[in-house]
This record gives structure tokens, C-alpha cells and sequence, in this order.
């Protein structure tokens, strides 16, 4: 590309302020791992502050140059009561820790996944299992604005899933709330303008969500590549590239990137 119409690229994360809300471990800490290889400051949130603290120490030893880059804040967000001023709490601690003004939140907070038959619904299962998946990432959205960076640079992620748009037995629960997520996004996104909202849309990934023993989770898996146009159950590390694209393209807003491995076509 020559003259006027010439374009310079540049690494968009350098200096940026992000906070990864269930950044301990799994999607979330790869996520941060990510931001802190491209040069941003980071903060992780998470219930426990041993996983926060273990997970810091690794982002160190993978960075040596992270130090005095990455934080924690410790947050319990499970309580419906104390929810919203944890919320907000994890955005200040968040500016002050980081210097200024967050450009980028991802929330990827999840609890084990809630496989529920229809006949054990109950109104406080469903309550449950909506808190961290759907309440949380919905009602920090309200505190937002008082601590982003108010500009179409930065950007606001939610984490779905697959279930939102390809149904599975026992999993009524999760996949209402990540078909919600859909519309979240969308209309978050007016709401919250010009800071842009997206959302990330895994399939089935190798984290610590899935809990079940090392030999029924490898059949688990066996059976899950079977239905992968890949042929294999990726890693966090491979989705969080997924992220990495909500927070750098200045253009994507309203928008889902579904990351699957072609499951919804198998």
C-alpha cells in the first residue's frame, strides 16, 4: 500500500488497562496472559485469593518483565445481595491498581457447568446458576461508564457458549442463559456506545471447568473430536486469540465470534 491510502499497523495493547474478570484461570487467565505478551497492564479477578496469587506468580515466571504489570483483586460473586457492590469494587481497585481509566473488561467468570434434567428444575436452580453466567456480566455493565476510557478504542467482552445455538440433553439452564447473552451484547452495546461490546463463543474447551476424572474426561473429549471439524479439543490459549480480536478490531461492536472447532455444522 502506497501514499495516503498507506496504513500503519501498530500493537493496540501496549499501555492498555485491562481487567479479566474470572482471570485465575482457564479462558480468563489466557486471556491475561495474552494482554500481558502484547504489553498491557492487567488486573485479574477471582473468588480465591490463592488462585489469584498462584496465578499472578505463573503470569511472573512466563514474564519476568510483568511485575509491577498485573494484579489482583479478590471478589465473591456468587451472593445476589453483595453483588453489585463487588462488582463496582473490582472496577475501582481495578483504576486505582492499574493507574487510570480501564480500555478493556472481559468477563469470563463461570461456576461448573449446571447439566439439570427438566425434571429436577427448580426456580432456585435456575436462579443459581444465572448469577455468575448472566446477572454479574449484565449489571457491571451499569458501572461501566464511570471507570472506561469512553471512546470506540475500548471495549467490553462476555463470554457465551456453543449450547446458545446448538442445543444438547440436560442443558436447559446454560444454554437459556447464552442465547440471552446474544441479545446482551447487542443491546449492551447501544447502551454503553461509543465503548464497544462483544462476546466470545466457545465450544468445548480443555479447562478446569470440566470436572470429572482424568480418564472419564479423556473419553469425554474422544467423544467430542469425533464431532470437531478439527479434530481436536483446543486449549484456552487458542480461544483467548478470539478475545484478543474483540479488544484490537475498533470496528467489530455488537458482534459474537463463534470459536468451535465447526461443531454447530457436525
Amino acid at each position: 500500500m502506497h501514499g495516503q491510502n498507506q496504513v500503519k499497523y501498530t500493537n493496540k495493547l501496549h499501555g492498555a488497562r485491562v481487567l479479566v474478570i474470572g482471570g485465575s484461570s482457564g479462558l480468563g487467565f489466557a486471556v491475561a496472559e495474552a494482554s500481558l505478551e502484547y504489553g498491557a497492564l492487567v488486573a485479574i479477578s477471582s473468588s480465591n485469593e490463592s488462585r489469584i496469587q498462584d496465578a499472578i506468580q505463573r503470569l511472573h515466571d512466563a514474564y519476568p518483565t510483568s511485575k509491577g504489570k498485573v494484579y489482583g483483586v479478590t471478589a465473591d460473586l456468587s451472593n445476589l445481595d453483595t453483588l453489585e457492590q463487588e462488582l463496582e469494587r473490582i472496577l475501582k481497585t481495578s483504576k486505582e491498581n492499574l493507574g487510570g481509566e480501564l480500555d478493556h473488561v472481559i468477563y469470563t467468570a463461570a461456576d461448573p457447568l449446571a447439566q439439570i434434567s427438566l425434571n429436577d428444575l427448580s426456580a432456585k436452580a435456575i436462579v443459581q446458576a444465572g448469577t455468575l453466567r448472566f446477572t454479574a456480566p449484565l449489571l457491571i455493565a451499569k458501572h461501566l461508564p464511570s471507570y472506561m476510557v469512553p471512546s470506540f478504542k475500548s471495549s467490553y467482552t462476555i463470554t457465551t457458549g456453543a449450547i446458545s445455538e446448538k442445543p444438547a440433553p440436560n442443558w436447559s439452564i446454560i444454554a437459556s442463559y447464552a442465547g440471552g447473552h446474544h441479545a446482551m451484547v447487542r443491546n449492551l452495546a447501544l447502551d454503553l456506545k461509543p465503548i464497544r461490546v462483544n462476546g466470545v463463543s466457545p465450544g468445548v474447551v480443555d479447562t478446569g471447568l470440566w470436572r470429572m476424572g482424568e480418564q472419564e474426561k479423556e473419553e469425554f473429549f474422544k467423544a467430542c473430536r469425533e464431532k470437531l471439524m478439527t479434530g481436536r479439543v483446543p486449549g484456552a490459549e487458542d480461544v483467548a486469540e478470539s478475545f484478543l480480536g474483540c479488544m484490537r478490531d475498533w470496528n467489530m461492536d455488537a458482534g459474537i465470534i463463534r470459536t468451535d472447532g465447526g461443531s454447530l455444522f457436525m
